[in-house]
């Protein structure tokens, strides 16, 4: 039987949770077909940001870390490519495989482009439309620079299409015939299988003395929101209000680097009264069971992450967006979540409507939970 040899690249937190279904499908359905090498680039070197969930998620220890660390996103990429490369042309793979938007990423798409071995990205088709943000450049470029393209949604989809890319083209597939899928969603995947699983961590709720369904679940983590104190302030006076009017707790994990900008770019009364706030928890970064578990059981989700922005519609919680955008069209066009950017009066008059009227339904835009074997099927069908 024809085996294929895949190299992953991951890097960042999400990277390592989306990987883990790809990994699971290997292990469960292909292992005698796809043999997989695992090169973490070491974009999150905090053991708390990375190696936790190596261990929680079951995924394989990585093959290679290039530990790169935290650096400028020219010399942070310029590191990761010249690591990944090297590995390419020892392990001589078939593939590599490329997850979201991250500069390792882009670093695998770029390397592996020059050496032609063909790229496969996962997420392929996202699309804010704000190139001030890093994150759509490194996607757009992937894109194409890539082989073979799995769309998450029928959205993602059409934008590749938009941007020229043709629906039916026949293989063999290449950079300039490359493939492009509608298969669901890895996270979706995930959810489903690790939705059980969280249930281990339920004391952790007790332990932050939460109630389901009597709390809000709040993420912010982007730098536009953290670094700008008019903004932060913003979203921070809109949250204590919520906290007042909804005598609601808030719950607000924290990277380590937001915690610190938190303390310098907020209002000094604000910061004060958040502390001293009973209904605010405020706590160190959580695992991705913890993180289910967490939306799971919150009444509604206040985030300016992506990831998280699903992961709300994947459990029937309503979400509010605190960016100008979203490349998850689908669930703002449901009626499910709604952008507020960091508008305080938003925030609330947001948070007041989804509390009297929540979301009615939540339509399956990412799939049946079984994208990793599609995209396991698919790559070694197309290998022979």
């Amino acid at each position: 039987m024809h085996t294929i040899k895949i190299v992953t690249i991951i890097g960042a937190r999400p990277q390592i949770i989306k990987a883990a279904a790809l990994s699971r499908a290997i292990r469960n359905t292909f292992s005698d077909r796809i043999t997989e090498v695992i090169v973490h680039t070491g974009q999150h070197y905090d053991d708390n940001m990375s190696q936790i969930f190596f261990e929680e998620l079951n995924i394989p220890i990585p093959d290679y870390n290039l530990k790169v660390g935290s650096a400028s996103h020219g010399k942070q990429t310029s590191l990761m490519i010249e690591g990944i490369e090297k590995i390419l042309l020892v392990e001589k793979p078939d593939y590599i495989v490329l997850y979201g938007d991250t500069n390792s990423t882009l670093a695998g798409a770029i390397a592996a482009s020059k050496i032609h071995i063909p790229v496969v990205h996962i997420e392929a088709g996202l699309r804010s439309f704000n190139k001030s943000m890093p994150e759509e450049i490194n996607r757009i470029l992937c894109d194409h620079c890539s082989t073979m393209l799995f769309s998450p949604t029928q959205t993602g989809f059409q934008n590749l299409i938009k941007e020229g890319f043709r629906e039916k083209n026949s293989p063999p597939y290449h950079a300039d015939n490359p493939a492009i899928y509608h298969c669901g969603d890895v996270m979706y995947d995930n959810s489903l299988y690790f939705a059980k699983l969280s249930e281990s961590k339920s004391n952790f709720l007790q332990d932050n003395s939460l109630k389901p369904d009597h709390y809000i679940l709040c993420t912010i983590h982007r730098d536009n929101n953290t670094d700008q104190p008019r903004r932060l302030n913003s979203i921070l006076r809109a949250l204590y209000q919520i906290s007042i009017e909804g005598n609601i707790k808030i719950f607000l994990p924290l990277h380590p680097r937001t915690s610190k900008l938190l303390s310098q770019n907020q209002d000094n009364d604000l910061y004060r009264k958040i502390l001293n706030s009973p209904n605010f928890i405020i706590h160190t970064p959580v695992s991705f069971l913890e993180m289910i578990l967490l939306e799971k059981n919150t009444t509604m989700v206040i985030t300016d992450s992506g990831g998280v922005q699903k992961e709300a519609f994947f459990f029937n919680k309503p979400c509010i967006i605190l960016r100008s955008e979203t490349e998850w069209k689908e669930i703002v066009d449901s009626g499910a979540a709604e952008i507020v950017d960091a508008d305080e009066e938003k925030i609330v008059v947001a948070w007041k409507r989804f509390s009297h009227t929540p979301p009615m339904s939540y339509p399956p835009f990412f799939g049946d939970g079984k994208a990793a074997e599609f995209i396991c099927e698919e790559l070694v069908k197309n290998s022979c």
